[in-house]
Order: structure tokens, then sequence, then C-alpha cells
């Protein structure tokens, strides 16, 4: 057929060299309408196939390779089988064309097959995620590791392919350039022993909520990379972390709370120790008539009554025996009062205690578990405790401690 199309060119006032020219462009171009035609037969027919095929089971990990479009980029390989079926016949009267045109569809075919292998890595991926295992166990490293090592062989291959090198032997030259990669790779290699460090020990989780005051990050954890580590702030500004750090520094992560299911509450009012006293017989009456208190106050009353007459006290004088403080009194009822609250665990580490007295009095600290986490509730919850701890510390006949203002100053100054 190609030596009559020659045959007829040359009729028609061609001459022998333009004819095989033209021949071989001819050619060329109906090659290249068949190779898009395969490609759209590949593409529209049988990608639609597997696609409704696979989109039809029951299962649904199969899904990931439908939204990575594998079959989609395979079938991009087709119009380059079709080139190198034809390439023969079409170029050969032109030998160099068929070594550039193989040369091509070679390096064509490996940038298409990084493609899918890419995209088969990025499904798998995706159904790893759906594994109720990935919430403790990312590999999102290791994906980026196999992604760069595809993409390192892609290259070599390209190579060769370009410089007609065997690939071996580009392999067996990289010796000579080693200390160059481990220095052009040093932060991919710490990120890739960093991760594998990271998840084998399960020290973070995407979702997980860490504070890393060196870094400037306090937030939650939203990707961990190969090289990166993405945490959110609670400003809704992104802090991006070394991986490596996450290994060589120290940093604090909140999973062990919220996996409790309470935040500790861990805050103290100062008490000005000038108001510290005895009850008086008055100030137990009133404390009788407190609801958290009666319990509390008749036992106590029947406890100190019982011990003073065992060992003949004399109550004239204050001193002597046992008797109930306004501090001691007011701290049970804080006690009692957290022990009520709908919100407060009493389940987990529960105190309300006095630290060491300093130059501000007596520090009164509580030490409690809220059932809420999130973040606004929780402060939420901790205010209106000390709300009402400050609101009702004059009923016990104490006074909170605090340094002077302006106003006390001037009150003196009228006075």
């Amino acid at each position: 057929m190609d030596t009559k199309l020659v045959e007829w060119l040359m009729s028609n006032g061609f001459s022998e060299h333009m004819a095989i020219f033209s021949k071989t462009m001819i050619l060329g171009i109906f090659l290249l309408i068949i190779s898009y035609l395969s490609y759209l037969i590949a593409k529209k027919i049988i990608t639609k196939i597997i696609h409704r095929a696979l989109l039809k089971t029951k299962f649904t990990w199969d899904d990931a390779f439908v939204e990575q479009k594998v079959f989609v980029k395979l079938a991009n390989i087709v119009p380059a089988f079709i080139v190198l079926a034809f390439i023969n016949l079409v170029f050969k009267d032109y030998e160099k064309w068929i070594d550039i045109v193989t040369k091509a569809s070679y390096f064509y075919i490996v940038i298409v097959i990084m493609l899918v292998i890419n995209s088969v890595i990025l499904s798998f991926y995706s159904i790893y995620n759906m594994q109720a295992i990935s919430k403790t166990r990312h590999i999102k490293g290791y994906v980026q590791v196999v992604q760069i090592l595809v993409i390192f062989i892609g290259v070599m291959m390209l190579v060769s392919i370009l410089f007609n090198k065997e690939l071996s032997r580009l392999f067996l030259g990289l010796g000579t350039f080693a200390a160059v990669l481990m220095l052009v790779f040093k932060d991919t290699i710490l990120g890739f022993v960093a991760s594998i460090q990271v998840s084998m020990n399960n020290m973070v989780n995407p979702g997980d909520w860490i504070s890393m005051p060196g870094r400037n990050a306090d937030g939650v954890v939203l990707e961990i990379n190969l090289n990166t580590v993405k945490v959110q702030n609670w400003d809704k500004t992104i802090s991006t972390i070394p991986t490596y750090a996450l290994v060589s520094e120290s940093f604090q992560n909140w999973r062990g709370m919220e996996e409790s299911g309470g935040r500790r509450i861990k805050r103290s009012i100062n008490i000005d120790m000038t108001s510290a006293k005895f009850c008086s017989t008055g100030m137990i009456k009133k404390f009788n008539k407190i609801q958290l208190l009666r319990d509390y106050i008749q036992n106590m009353e029947k406890e100190i009554s019982k011990y003073n007459e065992s060992h003949n006290i004399d109550p004239s004088v204050l001193v002597n025996g046992r008797r109930m403080t306004n501090l001691g009194t007011f701290r049970k009822y804080i006690e009692e009062y957290l022990k009520v609250h709908t919100l407060i665990h009493d389940d987990m580490t529960f105190l309300v205690r006095q630290l060491q007295p300093n130059e501000k009095g007596i520090p009164l600290e509580i030490y409690v578990f809220s059932k809420d986490q999130e973040w606004a509730n929780y402060e939420a919850i901790q205010s209106d405790i000390f709300d009402h701890i400050l609101a009702v510390l004059p009923e016990f006949e104490l006074r909170v401690f605090q340094n002077p203002t302006g106003h006390d100053i001037l009150a003196l100054t009228k006075n």
C-alpha cells in the first residue's frame, strides 16, 4: 500500500524524496489518529465498564481505585503501544526517526506507569484510612517514602532510555554520589526514621491535641507527613513542625486527657490568713442551716464533744481541746458542693487542699476533673465554680487576699 502511495504521489509531480517524505507524514498522521481513537475507546468504554462494575460491588474499598482514576490513567498507555506496534511500518524509510519515536514512546510509557503506580499507592492508602487501625497507626510517611522510591526508579529509567545506558550501571554509579545524596535527602531520611518511631510508639496521631511551646504549636494535629507535621493552633493559624522534632524535642500530648473522659481543673484562691478563726456558737448554728453542711456539722459536734469530755478539756479557753474553724468548715463545704456538681467527676482525682502559706495568704486549691472536655464549656464550668466560691466566702467570715488597689488607698485616706 505504501509503495502504491509513493507511486501515486510521484505521478502527481512529487520527486521520489518528497513522495517518500509525504507518505511517511500521511501514515504518521493516520497513526496519531488511530492512537487517539484507541485512547478514547480505552477511556470511554473500557474504564466505564470497569468503573461501573466496581461501583456496583458490595465492597467499598474498591471504590478507592475509581476515585484515584487508576484505570483512566492506565488508558493513557494504549496509544504508546499502538505507536510501537506500527512504528517500523510508518518510519521504515527513516531509521533515525524510528529510534527517536521509540525512545519517546518508552519515555511516555514510563511516565504513565509512574502515575498509575502512584494512584494505586494512594488507593491503598485510602483503603487503609477506612480501617479503624488508621486512627492510631498513621502510615502517610511510609506512603511518601514509597512514592519517592517510585519517582526515583522512574527517573533512573528515563535517564537510561534517554542516554542508552543500562539501568544496573546507573544504580552502581550512584555509589559515587552517596555522600551527596545523603546531604540532599538529609531531612527526608531524618523524617523517615522519625516517622517510624512516632508510628511504632504511637506518640502522635492526626486529631491529637499537642502543645509544643518551642515551636509555637498548641492545637490539633492535621497531618503527619514524611518531613513535616501540620498543627492547627487554637487561633486557626497553622504551625509546621519537622517530623524529627517530635522525637528529638519534648512536647505534650493531651490524648490521655481526652481518652480519660475528664479535663483537669487545677486552680486555687488565696485566703487572708487573718480571717481564719475558731467557729463561735452563732457560726455553728448558721452553718448547721446550710444543707450541704448539715450532716458534717452534726457529726463533728458529736465527735468534738465526745473527745473533749473524754479528755476533761476546759472549754472556757478556746485553744483547749478540739474546735471547728471557719476555714476547715469552708473547705468541707467546697468538697460537698463539688460532689453534688453534675459536671464534676467523682470517680477521678478529687482534692480540695491547702497549699503552703506564703506572703499572699493561704492558697486553697481545687484539683478535680470536669466531665465536659470542650474548651469553652470547660472554662465556663471552672468559672462558675469559682464565681460561687468567691460569692459564698463571706458567709464563712473569710476574706480573699489581694494586694491593695487604688480604691483601698482612697478609702483609707477618706477615713
